[in-house]
């Protein structure tokens, strides 16, 4: 299928308003599915409890701010531990739904087998956001880099930042001699997966490792999530290393990416406008709405380095209460209110109209086991 319309230690905490169709709300005359669409009073009562990427925590800021002052019965929980450890905890069942910058692996759909029964799984893609290059190097306010320089600077190739390919993208600008350090995340990251990713497909001649959450090389600098990445390339000179557009802040600088003749720079429509065309990975359950994303575009109006954040979920859960906070958070998180309100927290891209009626069905799908 082809898309074709346009701090680790923190949990975030806040009581949640909903009901079953009001927490769905918000996609009322968007031609959505009853999930997004319905109106009523019920009232909920209980907890939530979730835990992934560190990228999607302003986001879920938003998202659980969107419930807050309409009713105070409801909790939903958030640790930042990063993708890999929200989907450990989701597969071992600690946690009632993971964030996760990635899908499940194919070993991982196994494991959820076993986690969520033979209903098995949603992933539903419900925020998508650029992935920056951040450097932070006095006296260079603009930088352009093409794919095999980027993929040279991070395999440990490129080492200075006068060097001649790094000259080569950059012809007018004044670069200084200065020792390149590059940092990469130090935890199992969905952030690391896409940019490996994209490395590998966009700069395979240099970059000869294959995607991981786990940074493939040995030694280097490393920060602990998001924000660890961002700290160490802020307390460093000649550093460079990838984050999260949204969380990049306003010191560092931010390279633009070869695309195709052009150079891009990361924006939210950029960002949407790749996964626009990208496909569903195949072989997968019903509700499970896994992307493919095109890393290779040419197209100048798109952006190859993103993330699609996942919410991961089980389509049937052990007990009635989780199941209808399930819906009733999922429904939110898709419509117009809990996408804009997400939005406007993390600076990400909204999902589309064909993202939110094809999530509506897996949102609608959520029951308890019989």
């Amino acid at each position: 299928m082809t898309l074709r319309n346009s701090t680790r230690a923190t949990t975030v905490t806040v009581a949640l308003a909903s009901t079953l169709a009001l927490a769905a709300c918000g996609a009322a005359n968007e031609g959505g599915t009853a999930s997004t669409t319905g109106s009523g009073d019920e009232r909920l009562s209980g907890t939530l409890n979730g835990a992934g990427s560190s990228a999607q925590q302003a986001a879920m800021q938003g998202w659980t701010a969107g419930f807050s002052g309409l009713q105070s019965d409801v909790t939903v929980n958030y640790d930042p531990v990063g993708s890999g450890g929200g989907r450990e905890q989701f597969l071992a069942g600690g946690v009632d739904f993971a964030g996760s910058d990635s899908p499940l692996s194919d070993d991982e759909l196994v494991k959820a087998q076993d986690r969520c029964g033979d209903a098995g799984v949603f992933e539903l893609p419900n925020y998508i956001s650029a992935i920056a290059v951040v450097y932070n190097l006095p006296g260079v306010d603009e930088l352009d880099l093409a794919p095999d320089t980027i993929a040279s600077i991070f395999a440990g190739k490129i080492t200075t930042w006068n060097d001649p390919a790094i000259a080569a993208d950059n012809p007018d600008a004044d670069l200084p001699p200065t020792a390149i350090t590059p940092v990469h995340r130090s935890d199992d990251s969905g952030s690391t997966k896409n940019f490996t990713d994209y490395l590998s497909k966009a700069a395979g001649d240099v970059w000869t490792y294959e995607a991981d959450g786990v940074w493939p090389l040995p030694g280097g600098e490393a920060g602990n999530g998001t924000s660890g990445v961002i700290s160490a390339v802020t307390g460093g000179e000649g550093t460079i290393g990838y984050a999260d557009e949204s969380q990049a802040g306003d010191e560092l600088g931010i390279a633009r990416i070869g695309v195709g003749e052009e150079f891009v720079g990361p924006s939210a429509e950029a960002a949407a406008k790749v996964v626009e065309g990208s496909e569903l990975k195949s072989g997968r359950g019903d509700y499970d709405f896994a992307y493919d994303i095109n890393r290779e575009t040419t197209a100048a109006d798109e952006y190859p380095i993103v993330l699609v954040s996942y919410h991961i979920g089980c389509v049937q859960y052990d007990d009635q209460d989780t199941a209808d906070l399930m819906k009733a958070f999922e429904g939110y998180v898709i419509s117009v209110d809990g996408q804009s309100a997400g939005a406007d927290a993390a600076g990400s891209a909204p999902i589309s109209d064909a993202l939110r009626e094809q999530a509506g069905t897996a949102v609608d799908a959520i029951t308890v086991a019989g």
